[in-house]
């Protein structure tokens, strides 16, 4: 018997949905039933076209959006709301990777502005809007609504050379944590969590992962020793959202890595052992400010 999750008829926004983690969490809502509004930042021809084509007899609504301005993500859930009457289920799924290793003290103050423009205040821009919305509509009587933010284990564990997309994706942590507190009195059914990715086979992450050498770092801590698919991050963010499955689930962490635990700081073989065990100056039992 299959599982039921609830979703069925159900209203999801998507943002960042032409990418390939968006492309696949469309693809699992559509198969349960529900109604999809699916925003795209450049490539909104190229979303039409894979509703079109793979999501064939899906009810859809494509728009544009800028993730960086307020009055684009209302602007999207007004059309929304004008197509479907409200918005259940949000998915904030659209962020950029600057993929050029900068360390924060050459980081290009216009980098870091944009990467947290996007990563961080859009997806509180499109989190904002939503919450408008529920406000407005009121509780879905068949269950509570729900938000999934993408983060990142960048967020967790740091990113040498991306200081910018770490920082925004660990910000997330806080959006989340505040939101949950504050929807109920929406909704007292709704809920709101986070999903932490590891390197996933997505276009963003196409030419980091063509170097061998790179997957190798990428995986030194990973049991599974595989990168994500797609469709491993859309079946988390489905069981997240699914008020079926995750109803009593709000203000948690799900990292789908893999088991990753963090990057080697030092390739094994390379630490002088018997300095490693050495005190140091400022060792021993003096006074020291701690």
């Amino acid at each position: 018997m299959a599982l039921e999750t609830g979703l069925a008829g159900r209203v999801v926004w998507i943002t960042g949905a032409s990418g390939g983690i968006g492309r696949a969490c469309a693809r699992a809502f559509a198969d349960e039933g529900a109604r999809l509004v699916l925003s795209a930042g450049r490539r909104t021809e190229a979303l039409a076209a894979f509703v079109r084509d793979e999501l064939a007899g899906a009810d859809a609504l494509v728009t544009g959006l800028d993730a960086t301005r307020a009055e684009d993500h209302e602007r999207v859930v007004e059309a929304a709301l004008a197509r479907f009457g409200r918005v259940d289920h949000l998915v904030a799924n659209a962020g950029v990777w600057p993929a050029e290793h900068a360390p924060l003290h050459a980081l290009d103050p216009v980098r870091l502005a944009h990467t947290l423009a996007v990563d961080l205040v859009g997806v509180a821009f499109g989190a904002r809007a939503f919450a408008a919305a529920l406000a407005r509509t009121g509780p879905n009587a068949s269950g509570g609504a729900s938000a999934v933010l993408i983060g990142s284990t960048a967020g967790r564990f740091g990113e040498a050379g991306h200081a910018d997309y770490a920082m925004a994706k660990a910000g997330l942590v806080g959006l989340m944590l505040s939101a949950k507190n504050e929807w109920v009195e929406l909704d007292p059914r709704a809920r709101i969590n986070l999903v932490e990715p590891g390197w996933t086979a997505t276009p963003m992450a196409a030419d980091a992962l063509a170097d061998d050498a790179a997957v190798q770092r990428a995986l030194a801590t990973t049991p599974l020793r595989r990168v994500a698919r797609p469709d491993d991050v859309a079946r988390a963010v489905l069981t997240l959202s699914a008020p079926a499955l995750s109803a009593h689930l709000t203000g948690q962490t799900v990292t789908v890595a893999g088991g990753m635990e963090g990057r080697l700081l030092f390739e094994p073989g390379t630490i002088d052992a018997d300095a490693a065990r050495s005190p140091g100056r400022g060792s021993g039992d003096e006074d020291q400010d701690r």
